[in-house]
């Protein structure tokens, strides 16, 4: 797969995704859904951002590495975008449980922070 393919298929997640979200956010009442209707609203919450923080990460790290190296980083980019979209989607559940607090966010990226040190200290 070379990496412009690889761009185009994200591309394509995420305006699907996108376009999910959208309906989700549209035509399902949170109140009467239920727990189907949040999940429904997180999961798509997370693809899409998951998809448009690995894309955001590639296009950065483009300026700065050459082709071989961009290519050789994707995985990075990948697990980085989660990470990323775990951190608005945790800060975006404890806004929905009216539990945000400004530590809450603190912690939360730490916890990010620790868990990309980890992945980044297993790495050959």
């Amino acid at each position: 797969m070379t990496l412009r393919s690889y761009i185009w298929g994200m591309l394509f997640l995420i305006l699907l995704f996108a376009g999910i979200l959208g309906a989700v956010v549209f035509f399902i009442d949170p109140d009467s859904s239920g727990f189907l209707g949040m999940f429904l609203f997180y999961s798509t919450f997370f693809f899409v951002f998951s998809g448009i923080f690995n894309l955001f990460l590639l296009f950065w790290r483009k300026k700065f590495l050459d082709e071989k190296s961009l290519a050789n980083s994707v995985g990075l980019n990948f697990r980085q975008g989660i990470l990323l979209a775990i951190l608005f989607l945790g800060i975006l559940i404890f806004q929905g449980l009216r539990i945000l607090i400004w530590w809450d966010v603190l912690f939360l990226i730490a916890g990010v922070f620790l868990l990309e040190f980890f992945f980044l200290s297993r790495e050959p």
